[in-house]
């Protein structure tokens, strides 16, 4: 099984052509201080589960972005989504359930600090790590 550090995606895929200026675009939308963010609260997503989050500060930096990258973006990739962080995923139903109520009988909603933006390319089953732009 492969796991990955928690994240949250902005985008699901933009074109390796554009590497260049995707790097430049998420460098400059870095250069800002760092925000809260907070974890509202556990989400089933019916084959894993989540933490949703809630930050005004990261919907305004996807919209900058996505405005930039629109040329770029699939039609998945050009809807805001609910930001979230997944816990589990592609899993039994059943299990999710069990887990789901599992996080949310002792869930309380906190806030975190937002570090800065990654950029990852896929590597036909796993991911690599191309460059992390911190915010100040």
């Amino acid at each position: 099984m492969f796991r990955l550090a928690a994240h949250v995606t902005l985008f699901h895929a933009l074109p390796g052509a554009q590497l260049a200026e995707v790097r430049r675009e998420l460098a400059a939308a870095a250069d800002r201080p760092a925000f809260p963010v907070t974890v509202s609260r556990v989400r089933l997503l019916g084959r894993g589960v989540a933490f949703d989050l809630e930050s005004a500060e990261l919907t305004g930096l996807w919209a900058g972005l996505a405005d930039r990258f629109r040329p770029w973006l699939t039609r998945q990739g050009r809807q805001p989504g609910r930001a979230h962080v997944t816990v589990q995923n592609k899993v039994d139903p059943a299990l999710a359930r069990a887990l789901h109520v599992e996080l949310a009988a002792g869930f309380t909603p906190e806030t975190v600090a937002a570090r800065g933006l990654g950029l990852w390319h896929y590597l036909e089953g796993p991911w690599g790590a191309e460059a992390e732009f911190l915010f100040r």
